[in-house]
């Protein structure tokens, strides 16, 4: 590349894109940028996030010196399903997938030294997504971080979680107003934050096909949208901060078809269904991440070939961001040098292969183009049948999404067991007498428990105990009224509220989702 010039290795001048269709313009088929990653690349944001927040804090620490270039958080699943480190049923679980997060400390101690006016954070939260949004404004506030410089995505997506996950909390017309409370208070007071990412990634990992993640992640959308105008919230404004979570799976071509069908898409429902006209909630935005469920313990470092081929195929389908999974996640959770490894392999791609030089650099071929065609009227074949069933949480309820799903997913594992599918190192060419010894998992600290206790008892002992009942007893109004949640929630934690103390309270007005 000389003077805003493109060109190969052998002096080649690359064009922007090749073809009649530009990118940048609907429906964003070609990707949502004109000029694509030849004007900026995506975002490299690794999922990161484990034990304690000083933990954790450490990683992301050690992603953003080695080049990484936003934060993305997971949380373990006492805190996803809103229980604090020492209730019992955190028992055993504590820090093990993802950082423990239960009062305003914690997040302190989590966002330690990280410069939130500048890194954007994204945090896989579903059923307690507010809560953690509020801590996160709140530690912002302390340091002087206006919220209107704070970026980044809250997941925020409970519909998946009856198809696929399982880390439910409240039945789904209850989840439903948490979210449209999420997303009104955000466009108040933080309008540089997406507050959802509508997420196929869990759905495609659960053994959904590629269509089935479209069409279901795509519908979701849909449910979500037509909640918030329920709301009063308008459409436009509603659709400009949305963003999508995808999986990327094996096939290479699929899933480039897949992504640039999603956008296609996604612009004929904000328009055709919500009249949108702002091109920023026509445009599909989305995060990509490499499958886990497509990794193995044998030969672990085929891993990195497996997630390659993965990460390439969401750069040529045109993602915003992208998380590379480590080598030996199979394993365990990744050590510092699988992880550095996982994001080397995003720099090289960026930096190496030149497939950033045009945009949409598979469009315009037969089998791509044909394919795109083809997932497109499968995925709208799906739609057509949630329709039917009367919306999406109808089609949860009366679990069509999950019997598909699990259809899909019984249906792969017998061609795994018959030999049609090819796994390499599991049932084809496993014995591999030169492979590698399998990596030592990363070890989760015995004793993280009861340091976790300790903590919140010193914490609540700390703290005016009245002043925390009058305002749990604030957020029960709002949920038992029309008032947004998130005001009387920010004030509760500030004054020390725990998050499991907060979902107790709306679990009290709201329930409890019992499947079945």
């Amino acid at each position: 590349m000389t003077d805003g010039e493109w060109r190969t290795g052998s002096g080649i001048e690359v064009r922007p894109f090749y073809g009649a269709e530009a990118p940048g313009q609907p429906p964003y088929t070609r990707g949502i940028h004109a000029g694509m990653y030849r004007d900026r690349l995506w975002t490299m944001r690794q999922y990161s996030g484990f034990g304690s927040p000083t933990a954790a804090n450490a990683r992301f620490r050690y992603l953003l010196a080695a080049g990484q270039t936003g934060l993305s958080c997971a949380f373990d699943l006492p805190t996803q399903m809103g229980y604090d480190s020492d209730h019992p049923r955190a028992e055993g679980e504590v820090g093990r997938v993802g950082v423990a997060v239960s009062t305003l400390d914690d997040m302190r101690r989590l966002l330690d030294g990280v410069p939130l006016e500048r890194v954007t954070m994204s945090m896989t939260i579903n059923a307690t997504a507010a809560v953690l949004l509020r801590l996160y404004a709140l530690v912002a506030e302390e340091r002087g971080v206006a919220p209107e410089m704070l970026g980044g995505t809250v997941q925020n997506d409970p519909l998946k979680e009856y198809v696929a996950r399982g880390t439910w909390v409240h039945p789904p017309a209850a989840s439903l107003r948490l979210v449209t409370d999420l997303l009104a208070w955000s466009q108040r007071h933080m309008p540089r934050w997406n507050p959802i990412s509508i997420s196929g990634y869990h759905l495609r990992e659960a053994g959904a096909t590629a269509t089935q993640e479209l069409a279901f992640t795509l519908a979701h959308g849909v449910a979500y949208v037509r909640a918030a105008v329920a709301a009063g919230l308008d459409a436009d404004r509603v659709g400009a901060r949305l963003s999508f979570f995808f999986g990327a799976h094996n096939d290479l071509f699929e899933e480039v078809a897949k992504f640039r069908a999603a956008r296609r898409m996604w612009h004929r429902l904000m328009t055709d269904r919500f009249g949108a006209t702002d091109p920023r909630a026509t445009m599909l935005r989305f995060h990509a991440q490499t499958c886990g469920s497509t990794l193995t313990a044998q030969q672990p470092e085929l891993n990195v070939v497996r997630v390659t081929l993965q990460a390439l195929s969401a750069v040529m389908g045109g993602t915003q961001s992208l998380h590379t999974n480590a080598y030996d996640e199979a394993l365990g959770l990744p050590s510092e040098r699988s992880a550095r490894i996982a994001l080397r392999t995003q720099q090289v791609l960026a930096h190496e292969s030149a497939v950033t030089a045009t945009a949409d650099p598979l469009g315009g071929s037969w089998f791509v183009e044909s394919l795109t065609d083809a997932i497109e009227a499968d995925a709208w074949r799906h739609i057509e049948a949630i329709d039917a069933c009367g919306g999406v949480v109808a089609a949860v309820e009366t679990g069509y999404e999950q019997a598909e799903i699990e259809a899909a997913a019984y249906a792969h594992a017998r061609a795994v067991e018959a030999g049609k599918r090819i796994v390499v190192g599991v049932n084809r060419f496993a014995d591999d007498a030169d492979a590698s010894p399998a990596p030592e998992p990363f070890p989760v600290d015995p004793a993280l428990a009861d340091d976790r206790r300790a903590r919140l008892a010193s914490w609540r002992a700390g703290r005016d105990d009245a002043a925390v009942t009058a305002a749990l007893a604030e957020v029960e109004a709002a949920a038992g009224g029309t008032g947004n949640v998130l005001e009387p929630m920010g004030v509760a934690l500030r004054r020390g509220a725990t998050l499991g103390e907060v979902t107790d309270a709306l679990r009290r007005v709201l329930g409890v989702h019992r499947p079945g």
